[in-house]
């Protein structure tokens, strides 16, 4: 049986006293598009940031690669390649959209594989191509998503962590952002993908994890989760 990607098993964080997740467990295979969906206040957000390694977590197991992450830094995390996408974007202010961009391989020293993702980036948004050189600020939300999304693929990231992809979006530029992250995938990037719209996170993925106060609850094939009556109940106003 092939390992996954990403393991883990039993996993707590949170802020301070306050213990946000509780007690979750999930996994993504390579190849893999995978959700997690759940209410606002879930702990989606927390978890994400738990295994970027930006807030303090306790767990069973935790492995990227088969390499155990509890003691990691963000950077080695970044460095072995799980890469997260913020909520919010979180964009360098009156930098260019290529200068954002080359924020994300930071970490990277070989000039002609940069120069080869930076081609590679801006052919799969054609909008930043546009406007590489234009104050990132200046952008409407969906090109700056797309430039948060292609600064994370800076970074030649093994597994893509994206947190609310459509927040505050059109459809028209969601529906762009998914074809996106179609061809990342078929690049042979793994996603792990938080998402409001629980339709649309069930639509782009294979699998999908439901985080319910801190807790993974329930778990599947995205097909088999959409027909499921509780989920349709909670999430899809069925």
């Amino acid at each position: 049986m092939t390992e996954p990607l990403l393991s883990v098993r039993h996993m707590a964080a949170g802020y301070g006293d306050v213990i946000v997740v509780r007690d979750a467990s999930l996994q993504v295979n390579d190849g893999q598009i995978v959700c997690l969906i759940g209410s606002n206040g879930a702990g989606k957000t927390t978890l994400l940031r738990a295994l970027s390694g930006l807030i303090p977590r306790d767990s069973e197991d935790c492995c990227f690669l088969g390499e155990d992450m509890r003691r990691l830094t963000p950077q080695d995390i970044v460095a072995l390649g799980l890469v997260h996408v913020p909520e919010g974007r979180r964009l360098f202010r009156t930098m260019s959209v290529r200068d954002n961009l080359l924020m994300g391989a930071y970490l990277r020293n070989d000039r002609g594989g940069i120069a080869a993702d930076l081609d590679r980036v801006l052919t799969i948004f054609p909008k930043l191509h546009e406007r590489a050189d234009q104050d990132v600020s200046t952008m409407s939300g969906g090109e700056q998503q797309m430039c948060a999304i292609g600064r994370g693929l800076m970074a030649r990231p093994k597994l893509l962590m994206i947190d609310e992809l459509s927040l505050g979006l059109s459809p028209r530029l969601v529906d762009e952002l998914v074809a996106a992250l179609k061809t990342v995938n078929d690049d042979g990037i793994s996603i792990l993908l938080i998402e409001q719209d629980v339709m649309t996170a069930l639509d782009v993925a294979q699998y999908g994890f439901v985080l319910d106060h801190g807790r993974i609850t329930k778990s599947g094939p995205a097909a088999a989760l959409v027909s499921d009556s509780s989920i349709q109940s909670a999430y899809l106003g069925l």
